[in-house]
């Protein structure tokens, strides 16, 4: 992999990575493009004890543009995008309408591929393996600014999860505090490790569920299974065999191996709801332990943590959606309409011949 950083016309940060390292890129950015001004601001709950960003500046974001206008296509000519040059293999940038900026964090843009019309799922084996290589380096760069406490890499893929831009891509937040989601899995794995003793609560459920009936799929250093209490009607957990509290910490026989497995899963997703049915809409997210303090966990540490992605879709099946409601909204209880064991049968009978 070859990483080479430039800046774009209004002064944010912009980096390919290439698949051959003879590659060069001196492209100028060459937009009248005005400095990037945001308005993020944190604000804490005081019932909740969580935080809400507030970005106003978002509401003029770019929202579905045609193909031929894609902001995150190379640039052609007069057609200038977000990317100076005219190829790239993968790429990361500061969003210019950031949720998070400044004290308050980070927010980056990843281009998995310059093929507009291709998605993670269609990415080769060697392309995958290079965006993992660019979140693992972006996870070891953010790590490092003073404002940031947690890397959230994650894809949110279908006009009907949100997506506003079609171009395959995934985004990278680097939050200034603790998420609130990671909070509530530390103090599980507190209150696991005091009862038993020492054990691992990570390791407890791998274990359990490999020895289970939702495995989806394993290789020799990775499994996916669907979780015993599944939130989404299809909901995979992926789990390096091997805990490590981050991407930093994967060894190179979990990095080879992955882009087959996480590619066999996305397919494995795309074909959920049979033929003739519109690519399925998901999120994939990668839960990493915090680079912050963990004083207020009771004695865990980043070791403590595992490293995982959650795939999940809000389809539950053809042509429906599943919608968080009252309970889900109001309540944060969810209500799934999908067997764990069956969403797991059914993702295994849709394997790759």
């Amino acid at each position: 992999m070859k990483k080479t950083s430039t800046r774009l016309a209004d002064g944010r940060e912009f980096i390919y990575y290439d698949l051959a390292d003879d590659t060069v890129r001196d492209a100028v950015d060459r937009r009248p493009l005005d400095a990037t001004v945001t308005t993020s601001e944190i604000r804490r709950d005081e019932l909740l004890g969580d935080s809400v960003a507030i970005a106003s500046h978002r509401q003029g974001r770019t929202y579905h543009p045609p193909a031929d206008e894609c902001p995150l296509c190379p640039s052609e000519g007069d057609r200038l995008s977000e990317i100076p040059d005219s190829s790239y293999d993968v790429v990361v940038f500061e969003n210019r309408f950031p949720s998070l900026a400044g004290d308050s964090g980070r927010c980056e843009v990843v281009c998995f591929t310059s093929d507009h019309d291709a998605s993670f799922a269609s990415l080769g084996e060697r392309q995958a393996r290079l965006v993992l290589d660019a979140w693992t380096d972006r996870t070891s760069e953010l790590s490092h600014l003073s404002s940031v406490e947690q890397v959230f890499c994650f894809e949110n893929r279908g006009a009907e999860i949100g997506v506003t831009l079609q171009h395959p891509h995934g985004q990278i937040y680097a939050y200034p505090f603790t998420t609130p989601r990671t909070a509530l899995m530390l103090r599980q794995v507190a209150a696991h490790k005091e009862a038993t003793g020492g054990e691992n609560l990570f390791d407890a459920v791998v274990e359990r569920e490999r020895a289970g009936e939702r495995v989806v799929l394993e290789g020799e250093h990775w499994v996916a299974f669907v979780p015993y209490a599944a939130h989404w009607p299809y909901e995979v957990h992926l789990y390096p065999k091997r805990r490590v509290p981050d991407l930093l910490g994967l060894d190179e026989a979990a990095r080879t191996e992955f882009p087959r497995v996480y590619l066999e899963l996305l397919r494995r997703f795309d074909r959920i709801f049979g033929e003739g049915e519109p690519p399925t809409p998901y999120i994939a997210a990668w839960h990493q332990a915090p680079f912050g303090p963990l004083d207020a966990f009771d004695g865990v540490t980043r070791d403590d943590f595992a490293l995982h992605l959650e795939l999940f879709t809000i389809r539950r099946t053809s042509g429906k959606l599943k919608f968080l409601a009252g309970s889900e909204s109001g309540m944060n209880v969810f209500i799934n309409d999908v067997p764990p064991e069956r969403a797991a049968e059914r993702l295994r009978e849709v394997a790759s011949s």
